[in-house]
């Protein structure tokens, strides 16, 4: 089993920036995708945008040009980069690793609130 640990979350100002870390248990050395997730207050969860293992990304529109996917060099933690929040990007987020398109872990989220 593994376990994802998101970390960053926070209240921010609309147009300020914030960076979520996730830190997995172990490294995971096929992974089809790692990813982030957040579910806004009242509404269902969401894709933000994934990576794969080949370094493709892929972004929800509502976040392009704002939000930035990336893995760090420890191989077992990977981030978002967010800027230019904005209020409508209030949720919790949740990172996610699908590994050899078996198992799926989820971290239990961080808040982010962008206050209107």
């Amino acid at each position: 089993q593994v376990q994802l640990v998101e970390s960053g979350g926070g209240s921010v100002q609309p147009g300020g920036s914030l960076r979520l870390s996730c830190a997995a248990s172990r490294v995971i050395t096929n992974f089809i995708t790692m990813g982030w997730y957040r579910q806004p207050p009242g509404k269902q969860r969401e894709l933000v945008a994934t990576l794969t293992s080949g370094g493709d990304t892929n972004y929800a529109d509502s976040v392009k040009g704002r939000f930035t996917i990336s893995r760090g060099n420890t191989m077992n933690t990977f981030y978002l980069q967010m800027n230019s929040l904005k209020p409508e990007d209030t949720a919790v987020y949740y990172c996610h690793i699908n590994d050899l398109g078996v198992y799926h872990y989820w971290g239990r989220g961080t808040q982010v609130t962008v206050p209107s």
